[in-house]
């Protein structure tokens, strides 16, 4: 029986990196799930492999048909944001085993879903100083910086990925993104020990 890897953490911990890097190893044999998201497109993103980009009359099709697992909004300085795991042919947990990157929340909306033995959590830790650095590298790339949207993730993060809910989630292991290598070193052992490799 598959499982679903799922990569959480706060904004710029370096989920983004760890996620491509996983999906290339050819010893842990993931496929994607692709969420869907009615946020605008970012610089350097890619229709289907980041997110499915999507309007909200599609999303409320969607809703509408019953085929949305998760869902989660955020108001944003720039207007209401969804993100969203659609009931699509993505996924087969008899044959195969999956990676995805979500929020806390999203973990626990798909675990409820899909059962707790088929959802395993990867918790990417980063001090808060190297993350606010790398997110203000990473809004000064794109073509219009969102800084007001940077800040107010950085300190929704503070409240959402809390001691008390990841507790509460049953999140025990950190995976320390220090160093890239070391980190994916550890996850790479982690995935196997439940893959029985």
């Amino acid at each position: 029986m598959g499982k679903i890897f799922c990569i959480i953490g706060k904004s710029s911990s370096g989920k983004d990196t760890i996620y491509k890097k996983l999906l290339k190893n050819p010893t842990l044999q993931l496929k994607r799930i692709v969420s869907y998201t009615t946020r605008p497109i970012r610089a350097r993103e890619q229709e289907g492999v980041e997110y499915y980009f999507v309007n909200e009359d599609i999303m409320e099709c969607l809703h509408k048909d019953n085929k949305i697992i998760e869902c989660r909004s955020y108001d944003t300085v720039y207007g209401l944001w969804y993100y969203f795991m659609a009931k699509d042919d993505q996924i087969n947990l008899d044959k195969f085993n999956y990676l995805i990157i979500g929020t806390l929340e999203s973990y626990i909306k798909i675990r409820g879903y899909f059962g707790q033995d088929k959802v395993v959590p990867i918790y990417i830790d980063l001090d808060d100083g190297e993350r606010l650095t790398r997110a203000l590298q990473r809004e000064k790339n794109q073509s219009e910086p969102r800084y007001e949207e940077m800040c107010r993730r950085f300190l929704a993060d503070a409240k959402d990925f809390s001691v008390e809910n990841l507790k509460q989630a049953g999140i025990i292991k950190h995976f320390y993104n220090n160093n890239l290598k070391d980190c994916l070193s550890d996850i790479i052992t982690y995935i196997l020990s439940f893959q029985g490799r």
